[in-house]
C-alpha cells in the first residue's frame, strides 16, 4: 500500500480552542506520523468576523485523494459544517487539503490548493513546519515564499497553545 503524505490547513473561529483540539485529535485518530505548526490567532479575511486559531498539519496515510478529501468533508459536518460555498464565513472546524504528496490537479479539489501562497494563516505555518519542502508549482521553498510575502499586509501571532485541556 503506498503512503501519502498530505499537508492540511486547520482553522477555528468558533468554540476556537476546543475545535482546535478536536481537529489536533482527529488527524492523530485518522493519519500517521502527524507533525503540526504552532498555532497562529488570525484576523478573519474577506468577512467581519471573529478570529481564527489557524495552523497547518503533515500527515501521512494510505487513504487515496479522495478518501482524504471526503474524510476531511465528514469531520467538518461532524463538527456542525453545513456550508462548503466559497464565501468566507465563520467556522467551527475547516479543514483544507493544502497538498498530496506532489500531486497537481482540478478534481476532486484544485491542488495545490492556490490560496496557500496567498494566506499568510497557511503560508507561514507551512515555512514553520517544512521550511525547506518546495511547493510543488513553484519548486520555491515555503520559507523563500514566506520572506518574499507582504507580512505586514496580513499581521498574524503565533500562540503558545496547549493540545491538550486541563479541563475534564
Amino acid at each position: 500500500m503506498t503512503v501519502h503524505r498530505v499537508l492540511i490547513g486547520v482553522g477555528s473561529n468558533i468554540e476556537r480552542e476546543y475545535h482546535t483540539r478536536q481537529a489536533y485529535q482527529l488527524l492523530n485518530q485518522h493519519f500517521t506520523n502527524v507533525r503540526v505548526s504552532s498555532v497562529y490567532d488570525c484576523p478573519a479575511v474577506g468577512f467581519d468576523g471573529p478570529g481564527f486559531y489557524n495552523w497547518v498539519a503533515s500527515v501521512e496515510t494510505t487513504l487515496s485523494l479522495l478518501e482524504t478529501y471526503h474524510l476531511f468533508k465528514q469531520i467538518e459536518a461532524q463538527f456542525g459544517r453545513k456550508n462548503w460555498h466559497k464565501t468566507p464565513c465563520s467556522r467551527t472546524m475547516d479543514l483544507d487539503l493544502l497538498c498530496f504528496d506532489d500531486q497537481v490537479c482540478n478534481t476532486p479539489v484544485v491542488l495545490p490548493r492556490p490560496e496557500m501562497l496567498e494566506r499568510a494563516f497557511v503560508l507561514r505555518p507551512l515555512a514553520e513546519l517544512i521550511p525547506g519542502e518546495r511547493h510543488p508549482l513553484t519548486g520555491n521553498t515555503y520559507e523563500s515564499h514566506w520572506q518574499q510575502f507582504d507580512q505586514a499586509s496580513q499581521p498574524i501571532q503565533p500562540i503558545a497553545f496547549e493540545w491538550s485541556s486541563s479541563q475534564a
